[in-house]
């Protein structure tokens, strides 16, 4: 999931374009990009669109970004969008455990009214300072919890800190990440709102690759190949990896806790990270026949 497309669900003519764009995700949007006069208009057409035959067979992962838990708008939502084939609800505004479980228990009626026998997972925003503090305990607060999602424009700004400031940025993120390690779940980043600034969101991309968050949120179809660009495994990572797996294989076999490989020392962090570095480029199509030959001879599954 290098790339989340934001799509509103008022904007319909958009679905098909969405469907056929580069991103990995789409994150159809009942919240912010919809009036408040459209929501039903919106939440109806969405309904219509994981109902019909129209994303049989695709491979994006599905979200949807519905309304706060304490408007009127989210029973509705959740009674409307969790069907099958739907992979994501995208929770705002979460602050407490109980917001949290409040959504796990609306999605679990949803799922029994709608019979959709896969669940439907949960990314969390964390977009306060009190969810921020709290994102361990939000991430914990139900096994539904898969990921939580960095929301810098809703964070800063009521507390006057300006988007483009790198060291909170960095603080941010670093915190968020570090609570999502914690509770076992990924990190994803937050949307970039200056649409022709390429530099600046290549730039914040990198910074989130960097600290180990999955990808990032796109508005416009043009941010696309940016993040799927940032967030690709180059070569010479892809091969130091299945080099540092290989050798693990031989390491353990020897009673070896540690070796070296292109001049760096490896334990077993380092294979654990270079495992899921391969993992991630085989599910991109990346590993060549030789990569996979040799990852088959150490039973690495991937």
């Amino acid at each position: 999931m290098r790339s989340k497309l934001f799509v509103p669900a008022s904007r319909p003519e958009l679905f098909a374009k969405a469907f056929a764009s580069a991103a990995d995700a789409l994150s159809f949007d009942l919240e912010d990009s919809v009036a408040a006069d459209r929501k039903g208009e919106a939440r109806d057409a969405l309904r219509a669109l994981l109902r019909s035959n129209d994303i049989t067979g695709h491979a994006k992962v599905l979200i949807v970004r519905v309304n706060a838990l304490d408007t009127l708008h989210f029973n509705s939502d959740i009674d409307a969008v969790v069907q099958t084939g739907l992979d994501f609800i995208n929770l705002p505004k979460p602050e407490r455990v109980e917001d949290v479980r409040a959504a796990a228990s609306a999605i679990d009626r949803a799922e029994r009214a709608n019979g959709v026998t896969r669940p439907v997972k949960l990314l969390l925003n964390i977009e306060s300072p009190r969810a921020l503090h709290h994102a361990v305990e939000l991430a914990q607060a139900h096994p539904r919890v898969a990921g939580l999602q960095l929301g810098l424009g809703d964070l800063f700004e009521p507390l006057g800190i300006a988007r483009r400031e790198t060291a909170a940025i960095e603080q941010a993120m670093f915190g968020l990440r570090v609570a999502a390690g914690e509770a076992g779940v990924f990190a994803y980043d937050s949307a970039f709102a200056n649409i022709k600034d390429e530099a600046g969101f290549r730039a914040e991309a990198r910074l989130a690759r960097s600290m180990g968050f999955l990808g990032k949120s796109c508005i416009h179809p043009s941010q696309i190949a940016l993040a799927n660009e940032v967030f690709r495994p180059s070569d010479e990572e892809i091969a130091h990896a299945v080099r540092v797996v290989e050798g693990s294989r031989e390491a353990q076999s020897n009673g070896v806790g540690a070796y070296v490989v292109d001049g760096k020392m490896i334990d077993p962090p380092f294979v654990q990270r270079a495992l899921v570095l391969v993992r991630h480029a085989d599910r991109l199509g990346l590993l060549t026949s030789e990569q996979r030959a040799a990852l088959a001879s150490t039973d690495t599954a991937l």
